[in-house]
């Protein structure tokens, strides 16, 4: 059974920094790709960042972009979040998941071509 689980997270100030982890377990985990996705409150789900089997490629949406850091540590079957400069539009529940395959699905299709979900962490940022 393929269980996902996100950690981290909370309440910062605007500006501030804060890291999320996932770990999976019941999979291979270097045989997938993982990802990042939020949702706000009353708003769709966002892809926030992914990246690839290895590492070696990641991805981010735009509004994150430079801000946001994803890596992974196959060893320890964890993936990571690191979210810098934080604003209050970042407020949201955080999602981890693991794609369908080695590659990363664009984030453009809001999670659409990963296969396990975590239960979502939530990050709050006040102004």
């Amino acid at each position: 059974q393929v269980q996902v689980a996100e950690s981290g997270g909370g309440l910062v100030q605007a500006g501030g920094s804060l890291s999320l982890s996932c770990t999976a377990s019941g999979l291979t985990f270097d045989d997938y790709a993982m990802g990042w996705f939020r949702q706000a409150a009353g708003k769709e789900r966002e892809g926030v960042s992914c990246i690839t089997w290895t590492g070696g490629g990641t991805f981010y949406g735009d509004s994150v972009k430079g801000r946001f850091t994803i890596s992974r540590d196959n060893a320890k079957n964890t993936l990571y979040l690191q979210m810098n400069n934080l604003k209050p539009e970042d407020t949201a529940v955080y999602y981890c998941a693991a794609a369908a395959g080695r590659v990363c699905p664009s984030l453009s299709l809001n999670g659409r071509g990963f296969r396990y979900w975590g239960q979502g962490a939530q990050v709050t940022v006040s102004s």
